[in-house]
């Protein structure tokens, strides 16, 4: 497949920048052996084929919206701006609190930030640039401040039976601040890209419209997150080299500038495999899936954080983010620090 028939056009942004990062993760933490016994196998297993060790899971009572809210106000505090200062709101969740209303109103409602826009994406681990996207023409038409957040509770809707997804997915939410500055990282380009085809390969089978949840939609399972892992890992080794390599000769770079690589979180495993195929010779990849496991929509500014908050990210350079997952999606953001 050709990758430049497949990358949407990226959308310039370059006026917007991102002032500040936050994370939650839930005090819980889940060890491979717990995850592991009811989906019969052990925590050995786990760490050699994901890379993953341990995963955090929210408490009885804590909902998407909590971790947003908790994330939203640790940005905010770095980016040293307050409610009344933000103009739109904008959650990227595929585990929302309830179908309806938006997570984000909840969210607004628990920051005091009355008068912003407030909506959610859902574009599943891809969502958080998909957000990125959608704010930034708002700031430029109405300034102000945005908050993109990315947050899911995979726990409430994983099946503890099932290999192929309990031993992967951790809660968490992640947040940035976004505004109209001229000081901080500049958001460069970003694009996007959904691959419908493929939307059977990740999804929860009941609960919306083509599918009410019934009695029997329970017995038989269908409320649970469902994945076919193995297809999903051949898109993103077969797709994702090319899709980067379009995103990239699109946004005018070369893949020696790219000093860090930020990429969601889905396995440990697959992303070194992925990431030797990509040809960034000079560029860091940063991984947070080993302690938090796939967070969703939440891995890429989860990851974005821990980067900024090791100091490991020097003004200049230039950070490629990626996102892949459910619908099947992909999302790309280039940021200059």
């Amino acid at each position: 497949m050709d990758h430049s028939a497949i990358l949407s056009t990226g959308s310039p942004i370059r006026d917007v920048r991102i002032l500040g990062t936050g994370t939650c993760v839930p005090e819980r933490v889940v060890s491979n052996d717990e995850v592991g016994a009811p989906a019969g196998v052990d925590g050995e297993w786990i760490t050699r084929k994901t890379a993953i060790r341990e995963r955090r899971w929210a408490a009885p009572g804590q909902a998407t919206s909590d971790l947003a809210t908790a994330a939203a106000r640790a940005a905010m505090k770095a980016a040293g701006i307050t409610a009344e200062q933000l103009t739109v709101i904008a959650v990227a969740t595929s585990t929302p609190d309830r179908p309806q209303p938006p997570t984000a109103a909840y969210v607004q409602q628990n920051l005091g930030a009355s008068g912003t826009a407030a909506f959610d994406v859902n574009a599943v681990c891809s969502g958080t640039v998909f957000a990125l996207s959608a704010v930034g023409s708002v700031i430029l038409r109405r300034g102000g401040y945005a908050l993109v957040i990315g947050a899911d509770v995979y726990s409430r809707i994983l099946n503890p039976a099932d290999r192929k997804t309990v031993i992967l997915f951790g809660d968490g939410a992640g947040a940035m601040v976004l505004g109209p500055t001229t000081r901080g990282p500049v958001v460069r380009h970003v694009a996007l890209q959904t691959f419908g085809e493929l939307s059977s390969l990740i999804q929860v089978p009941a609960g919306g419209s083509r599918q009410p949840l019934d009695q029997a939609g329970l017995d038989a399972g269908l409320q649970y997150f469902a994945m076919e892992g193995r297809e999903v890992r051949r898109f993103v080794v077969e797709q994702l080299p090319q899709l980067v390599k379009g995103f990239l000769h699109e946004a005018g770079v070369e893949a020696a500038d790219i000093s860090h690589f930020i990429p969601h979180q889905g396995n440990g495993v697959m992303l070194d495999d992925v990431f030797a195929e990509l040809g960034l010779p000079h560029a860091t990849m940063h991984k947070t899936v080993s302690h938090y496991g796939n967070t969703g929509a939440a891995s890429i500014p989860i990851t974005l954080d821990a980067a900024v908050r090791a100091g490991g990210i020097r003004p200049g350079e230039l950070i490629l983010m990626a996102g892949f997952g459910g619908g099947m999606a992909a999302s790309f953001a280039l940021v200059e620090w």
